[in-house]
């Protein structure tokens, strides 16, 4: 029969490689992109354990400094040295007057955002909803008073002649060893809370105080805001309102969102 031409030899060696390479190509786009995955993972555990984490505004605790549908970024590093993390890192203590997310000391798988009114060893009192801290008045320019009508544990801090409804039952029985003259005294490690809506938050005069250890971190950033145009949204509990609430926002997002507030550095 003969030997095949050069020309037929070359022929079949390039069917044979046209053949074989795409099995070899699909397995390494394959693990490429399974690599690509895993190393996305990794760096979305790593971002939200260790430096940013994102929260919404479910309430109207700290109107007018955040609002009911502002979602925010957090960020983890700032008070870091409370962890004992690395001095190579420029992190500080939590100073009075800074807004903190934290985990709520009574439940802590949920996330309180409050403004710290009162740092270890502070002695604190309201008089009229005015705050004196170590003897001074407190300037509170980012504060609202919505004029409700007076209550005397709320708007006079602390009291123990008089309770107000919601307050924690064991917060009340502590709440009397941590009192000397008519003042709080803010014990080491813990911090003292307030909402920037005074009238109308649950913090520190109700539940106690935050162990430092609970805070995560302060707020960084607004990076979307939306305005509540379809209903509470406190009252979208069930996975049916929920759908609904995405699906409203979806179809109107142009409309319901705060551009004035988006990319907004809350203070």
């Amino acid at each position: 029969m003969g030997n095949p031409s050069p020309e037929n030899t070359s022929t079949e060696n390039t069917l044979v490689s046209a053949a074989t390479e795409p099995t070899g190509q699909g397995s390494s786009d394959w693990m490429e992109s399974i690599q690509s995955l895993t190393m996305t993972v990794v760096i979305a555990v790593f971002v939200i354990t260790f430096l940013v984490q994102a929260f919404q505004i479910p309430s109207e605790s700290m109107e007018k400094t955040l609002l009911i549908g502002d979602y925010l970024l957090v960020d983890k590093l700032h008070f870091g040295g409370i962890n004992d993390a690395s001095s190579l890192v420029p992190y500080r203590q939590v100073q009075r007057g800074d807004t903190v997310v934290f985990h709520y000391p009574i439940d802590p798988s949920k996330h309180f955002v409050k403004r710290v009114i009162g740092v270890p060893k502070d002695r604190l009192r309201l008089v009229n909803r005015q705050v004196w801290v170590n003897g001074a008045p407190l300037h509170e320019s980012y504060v609202l008073i919505k004029g409700l009508p007076e209550d005397v544990f709320r708007d006079n801090f602390p009291r123990l002649d008089f309770l107000s409804a919601g307050i924690d039952a064991h917060w009340v029985l502590a709440l009397r060893e941590h009192i000397d003259r008519g003042e709080l005294v803010v014990p080491p490690g813990h911090y003292f809370v307030m909402g920037d809506n005074r009238d109308d938050s649950s913090d520190s005069r109700y539940w106690g105080f935050v162990p430092e250890g609970n805070i995560i971190g302060r707020p960084l950033l607004i990076y979307w805001s939306i305005r509540n145009a379809d209903g509470d949204l406190q009252a979208t509990t069930t996975l049916g309102d929920r759908i609904a609430h995405f699906l409203y926002v979806f179809t109107h997002l142009f409309q319901v969102t705060r551009w004035d507030r988006t990319f907004h550095v809350p203070r």
